[in-house]
């Protein structure tokens, strides 16, 4: 039985809703994706964003826009590192390899970041991660991100800059595509 929900991300299979792609210009999305660009989300609070950035997930993930490994991962755990950029870079770790193993039952970014964490530094580890993980498949990787914006001070700059390394300098069949999600 359907139910209405204004608590969080819906399922279309539990609640009522408008298809999460319906909301966006998905044609527009992936445009940006194939060409391997970042794009923001932006939208006001409750309106789907996340609903959107997990179906947007699935439609990549199923093949039928291309081939691709996409993932969600939401990184305002984070938050609470504040400007310790080594607790932040775990935390952000501990999500993007516990997301991997849950939505694409891909366990390997576990042990690379466990790698990671032991040898690099925090304002490389992610960068250092998300390249050894991209190269590990030969599809592209699309990483959407939500709640980056929780993020401040040198966390965020140093993810964001980690980021733009990943997206920039690996060969382009490996290359990271990002999406942010802003309130």
């Amino acid at each position: 039985m359907l139910t209405f929900n204004t608590t969080g991300p819906v399922d279309a299979q539990d609640h009522y809703c408008i298809p999460p792609l319906a909301r966006v210009d998905l044609e527009h999305a992936l445009d940006l994706i194939r060409r391997k660009k970042y794009f923001i989300l932006h939208a006001p609070r409750q309106t789907g964003k996340t609903s959107a950035l997990k179906a947007l997930q699935d439609h990549l993930n199923s093949g039928t826009a291309g081939d691709y490994r996409c993932l969600y991962v939401n990184v305002e755990a984070a938050e609470a590192a504040r400007q310790d950029v080594s607790k932040a870079m775990e935390t952000i770790l501990d999500a993007l390899a516990s997301r991997a193993g849950d939505a694409l039952a891909d366990h390997a970014l576990e042990r690379i970041c466990d790698e990671v964490l032991a040898k690099a530094r925090p304002g490389n580890a992610l960068y250092r991660a998300l390249n050894s993980w991209a190269r590990s498949d030969q599809r592209p990787l699309v990483l959407l991100i939500d709640e980056i914006d929780a993020l401040v001070g040198d966390s965020l700059i140093s993810v964001l800059h980690q980021l733009r390394l990943a997206s920039e300098e690996l060969p382009a069949q490996h290359r990271v595509v990002r999406c942010a999600r802003r309130a």
